[in-house]
């Protein structure tokens, strides 16, 4: 498939992505008109790799995560953008779908929300709490902008779409990879929800930690994807709790001060 009419500009953060980026890219330079990596300091081979392809690469200090994905929105150049993490891929069965809705040129749709398929512990996951996984990704570029924290998403002024065709998100190189996620995320959370004011005892920390694996293994059947369907409901818990326990840190005065 040669590049889509109209172009699209596809933008992706990175930093230290050597286990996925290279086949991000396979998946997206053949059909994007313009591929933009912002790196926020990588000390592995990821950068390297990056300059196999035809990409324009930009650095910049993280700087949080709303102000990280608007400053790589920003310098693309073309109408319509979509946003790739650099451990996901785009399928070819998903650029068709791209293809025949933007050649249908109707202008009134701004944005199209699409679906994300995970790969975790040797499986697609199809239920629990990573199930549905959809956003905003692809849209016109003066209608989006990044709103939000920790999670930030795109938000369009006008009317979105969703497409049918998933892409394919690789998010973790093992167990240990996700409990460093954890610290990380959680971190951010508790300073979050420090800066809001936010309070919670032991019950309320331990009934948020206890519903969230209730709702991911039980309400959500992620018990039907067996063992990692367990340990991704413990391991959400596990963030829950995490965080609490770190604002908890934080008002006591103890805990790192990293900015988010």
């Amino acid at each position: 498939m040669d590049k889509l009419v109209p172009p699209i500009s596809v933008y992706i953060l990175t930093f230290n992505n050597e286990r996925t980026i290279r086949a991000c890219l396979e998946s997206v330079t053949p059909h994007a008109d313009e591929v933009v990596i912002l790196d926020s300091g990588s000390t592995d081979e990821t950068l390297t790799i990056c300059k196999e392809f035809p990409v324009k690469i930009y650095h910049q200090a993280w700087a949080g995560f709303r102000r990280q994905y608007q400053k790589a929105a920003d310098l693309t150049k073309n109408h319509w953008i979509m946003f790739v993490d650099a451990d996901e891929m785009v399928p070819e069965a998903l650029w068709d779908e791209i293809s025949r809705a933007l050649t249908k040129n109707d202008e009134r749709i701004c944005g199209y929300v699409i679906n994300r398929r995970n790969y975790y512990m040797g499986r697609w996951i199809r239920h629990g709490g990573w199930v549905p996984d959809k956003e905003i990704r692809l849209y016109q570029r003066d209608k989006g902008r990044w709103e939000g924290d920790l999670h930030a998403k795109v938000t369009v002024a006008g009317p979105v779409k969703e497409l049918r065709e998933p892409y394919l998100h690789f998010p973790y190189r093992n167990i240990s990879g996700q409990i460093q996620t954890i610290d990380n995320y959680s971190e951010t959370a508790a300073q979050d929800m420090l800066k809001n004011g936010r309070r919670v005892g032991p019950i309320g920390a331990f009934s948020r930690a206890f519903f969230r694996f209730f709702k991911e293994y039980i309400l959500k059947r992620g018990f039907l994807d067996g063992f990692p369907g367990f340990y991704i409901a413990s391991a959400s818990a596990f963030y829950v709790l995490t965080k609490y326990a770190k604002l908890w840190e934080l008002k006591k005065g103890g805990g790192r001060s990293r900015q988010s």
